[in-house]
């Protein structure tokens, strides 16, 4: 994949995360003489020991990351005055080359609850099955067994997964469940599969599986380092001709930061995210008049939902002391050499160590019963009312654990085994914005509302979130008292004062109880310390009619201009209840199809239609 210039491409891909690398790859799989050009301002991931090693995901949130972008919110009255940060990917294949593995999907429901023409579960669902092998069980009707991107357990299973799932059914009386990303099945225990190749131990991301593996193709290009300004229109019809780009500041810092153009013949693709893709937009004119004068740039179309819409999942990370006998991720994580060492030449030979995990390995995707819904208080139910009463297939959030310990108290924690309780709400009422604007020295920033726990029955789930994992947690045999340091500050003397133990209470043992004044230092530890989910952003270009504040139609076009499609998570016009690596494959499969049927290109026989 070489940078020799053509004249033109047919097609430009402006981003290259995993949506772009599917839709790139299918395409130039149907019609290798097809020119594709990917444009993506991070750097190659290609066999790179960071991207295909699973245990190593952690290192890319690190503050001296280049392989994500840390976009800081508006501060919030509503996270007590915190100016939220929400990373997004910044390298070739996007989210699927840096995120944590998880395997989940929507239930089937969402996409029909997005209301857009050729989107509902129906026709979805035979793309799901076509992009998956799934290894984790056979003959399952909603999986797919010959697709590119392989699903497995990982490497190997830790035991406090099995506590949590063994606590969880018996305690909570919960049912067990093999596989709830069946499309319908929640609220029961299960293993938690990974994006992970079951015999090989590597994670498997979209570049590798959908464009790496093209590379024989000279007419598929991959351009890194590459920042997408702005799309180029002929003026007489408004149709896309090109992109206008730059060195990136980040990936490329000694580079020369000129803008250079290259042409397309035949269509521009969108598709840099969340946030990428309707910076692009406004850049190139296209957005609220109110947004594009601030920063001096002509309205070409108005288009006033460009970064509005914004839709994310909440949640959080609390940790545990472990018993010292407890096998957790901590030793490799912290790098502690001889334990690296053993597990990676384990890896080397069948794939099976630790260096193939990602530390969570169970999960319940979460729905109130009766006695906890009275818990959850007055603030909650109108909302469940309204969305989730009648919809049981949709849960309120997913609870879930890390063998070993992440987030931010992970830098400043001594070395010992550690456990993760970690929550997060699937549909926040809240939305945000995310806008281009001049900072102070004339140069452009991001305009990040996240609209983070702005409505009251938001915070909710999670405050009973906390309660639950805690009870589930001081039950599990390795389990050795809180960290303190990551709880909520309750007061001196209060029945839930966090601290270290010797073990485990009874199962039967009685819950805790919370006074009021508990309750409003669990409410405040979330308003300080709750987070995006990373790489959950979506929603900013929706596919909404332009009336109702679209960005785009049901065949992924501009509004207002031509041949200029996007496709990307920002795309969705609702939220999705799952992690959203499947639902970005699986809009790369529907815009491959889509793009495919644009431009005459025939399909195989055993394409969907």
């Amino acid at each position: 994949m070489s940078n020799a210039v053509p004249p033109e491409f047919d097609i430009i891909f402006a981003g290259g995360g995993t949506t772009a690398c599917v839709v790139a790859g299918r395409l130039a799989s149907l019609d290798p003489s097809l020119r594709i050009l990917i444009l993506e301002g991070g750097q190659h991931t290609l066999n790179q020991a960071a991207h295909v090693q699973p245990y190593r995901y952690l290192s890319h949130l690190a503050s001296t990351s280049t392989t994500v972008t840390f976009n800081v919110g508006n501060p919030s009255p509503r996270l007590n005055g915190r100016a939220p940060v929400v990373p997004s990917a910044h390298c070739v294949s996007g989210g699927s080359s840096i995120n944590f593995m998880v395997y989940t999907r929507a239930p089937a429901s969402d996409f029909d609850d997005w209301g857009v023409d050729g989107w509902e579960s129906k026709n979805l669902i035979p793309l799901m099955k076509k992009l998956e092998t799934y290894e984790v069980q056979p003959d399952r009707p909603t999986h797919g067994y010959s697709g590119p991107i392989k699903v497995s357990s990982g490497g190997c299973k830790l035991g406090a997964s099995e506590e949590f799932i063994r606590v969880g059914t018996t305690y909570d009386e919960r049912q067990y469940a093999e596989d709830t990303n069946d499309l319908e099945t929640c609220n029961t225990y299960s293993p938690w599969a990974k994006y992970i190749d079951g015999t090989t131990g590597r994670r498997y991301d979209a570049a590798h599986h959908y464009v790496y593996n093209q590379a024989h193709n000279q007419n598929l290009q991959i351009w890194v380092g590459k920042r997408v300004t702005r799309v180029i229109f002929e003026s007489v019809d408004m149709r896309a001709v090109g992109v206008e780009f730059t060195s990136d500041p980040v990936s490329c810092p000694d580079a020369d930061q000129s803008s250079s153009t290259v042409r397309a013949s035949k269509l521009v693709v969108i598709s840099a995210g969340a946030f990428g893709s309707p910076a692009i937009l406004e850049r190139s004119g296209i957005g609220a008049e109110e947004v594009l004068k601030r920063c001096g740039i002509q309205q070409l179309v108005d288009l006033p939902g460009v970064g509005e819409n914004y839709r994310d999942h909440n949640g959080i990370f609390v940790p545990y002391f472990a018993a010292d006998g407890a096998v957790t991720m901590d030793p490799l994580w912290r790098g502690k050499e001889s334990v690296v060492q053993e597990n990676l030449a384990q890896w080397k030979i069948n794939g099976k160590s630790l260096i193939a995990q990602n530390g969570s390995d169970a999960k319940i995707k979460w729905r109130p019963d009766g006695d906890e819904l009275k818990a959850m208080g007055s603030a909650f139910q109108p909302r469940w009312k309204e969305f989730f009463q009648d919809r049981p297939d949709k849960a309120v959030a997913i609870f879930s654990l890390f063998e070993g310990c992440i987030g931010s108290f992970s830098s400043i924690l001594p070395p010992r085994n550690y456990l993760i309780a970690f929550y997060y709400t699937l549909y926040p009422a809240s939305a945000g914005s995310v806008h281009i604007k001049l900072d102070e020295n004339g140069q452009e920033a991001i305009d990040f509302d996240t609209g983070y726990l702005n409505d009251p029955s938001d915070i909710v789930p999670l405050n009973f979130g906390y309660k639950k994992m805690r009870e589930i947690y001081r039950r599990m045999p390795s389990y050795r008292g809180e960290v303190p340091a990551g709880h909520p500050r309750f007061p001196e003397g209060s029945a839930a004062v966090c601290g270290e133990t010797t073990g485990p209470v009874d199962l039967n043992a009685p819950d805790l109880i919370y006074t009021a004044e508990d309750d409003e230092a669990i409410d405040r530890y979330h308003r300080d310390y709750s987070m995006s989910h990373p790489h959950c952003d979506l929603g900013t270009c929706a596919m909404k009619p332009r009336a109702d504040r679209g960005v785009i139609d049901a065949w992924l076009n501009v509004y207002g201009v031509t041949n200029l499609k996007v496709a990307d998570m920002s795309i969705a016009p609702k939220n999705v209840g799952t992690n959203t690596y499947s639902t970005a494959l699986l809009i790369g499969e529907k815009a491959a199809m889509i793009i495919a049927d644009d431009l005459g290109i025939e399909r195989r026989p055993c394409e969907p239609s």
